[in-house]
């Protein structure tokens, strides 16, 4: 199937403001691009791209005092496949892991693991090893925290999230993520679009979503704690050890977002000439 995605974010700035945005499609997708999702800005200015510590596509630039606005449109060719599940994906010891997947089981800005390893520990230790396990995390969070938009707050921790019982879709994430590395699992924290392809309406406003991969049987795999059932259309822009890593704008100065607008759908393919 063919997807069209991308976003509209406007800002308001009181003095030139340096900016970096994550808000492209990962590079593991970009073979997949029909038409690039390439960052436009309105006032035009002078854009350097780079890959950071992660391989993330970042996007740096000085944006103008005054209004300014940052546009990505793209189509990508998607299998039209659900996110793939093994429920018999096994744990690896530590000492087997690839020394590259460490770093994710490290407690993080969000996701302080050394402080819930007691609870996770008491929660989730008769749950079987593996993927049974990742899921009774799911579960668990999915039924702890109640999703509401107007109690967001961008500096909540996994803690935090599980002491208030509320919060956004990053929130259901630095907690799942959280409790998997208390239990010596590796989780990363991804962000990216979720479509409601295959879905019945009615349908919320599209936004950024937050989901994690976890390590399992030498793969990594998609878990969604936020929403907890199989989504199709699900499109990276970037991962990290929690969000502090893979803020979709990063401002070095005051600004003010004016307009903020996101979209995926699947569109029809071309009919033949």
């Amino acid at each position: 199937m063919r997807i069209r995605l991308g976003c509209r974010l406007s800002f308001e700035m009181p003095v030139p403001t340096p900016l970096i945005l994550l808000l492209n499609v990962h590079y593991s997708r970009a073979s997949d691009l029909e038409r690039p999702d390439l960052l436009i800005t309105n006032p035009g200015v002078p854009i350097e791209a780079y890959r950071d510590a992660f391989g993330n596509w970042c996007n740096r630039l000085l944006a103008p005092a005054g209004k300014m606005t940052v546009t990505t449109d793209g189509v990508l060719r998607d299998a039209g496949l659900s996110d793939p599940v093994d429920p018999t994906a096994q744990q690896h010891p530590v000492e087997s892991l690839p020394s590259d997947v460490l770093t994710y089981l490290l407690p993080s800005r969000y996701c302080e693991s050394d402080v819930l390893s007691e609870f996770a520990w008491t929660q989730f230790q008769n749950t079987p090893q593996g993927h049974p396990r990742v899921q009774a995390i799911c579960d668990f969070v999915h039924n702890h925290i109640r999703f509401d938009y107007e109690q967001s707050r961008p500096t909540r921790t996994a803690v935090e999230a599980l002491n208030e019982g509320v919060g956004v879709c990053r929130d259901f994430t630095h907690l799942a993520i959280a409790l998997c590395r208390c239990l010596n699992i590796p989780a990363r924290y991804c962000t990216g679009y979720v479509s409601d392809i295959g879905k019945p309406p009615p349908y919320s406003d599209m936004d950024f979503a937050a989901w994690m991969e976890v390590y399992l049987g030498g793969k990594w795999w998609v878990f969604d704690p936020r929403n907890n059932d199989t989504r199709f259309g699900r499109v990276l822009i970037a991962q990290g050890r929690d969000a502090a890593n893979v803020p979709l704008i990063h401002s070095f100065g005051q600004h003010e977002l004016q307009e903020f607008e996101v979209w995926i759908s699947q569109i029809e393919d071309t009919p033949p000439a």
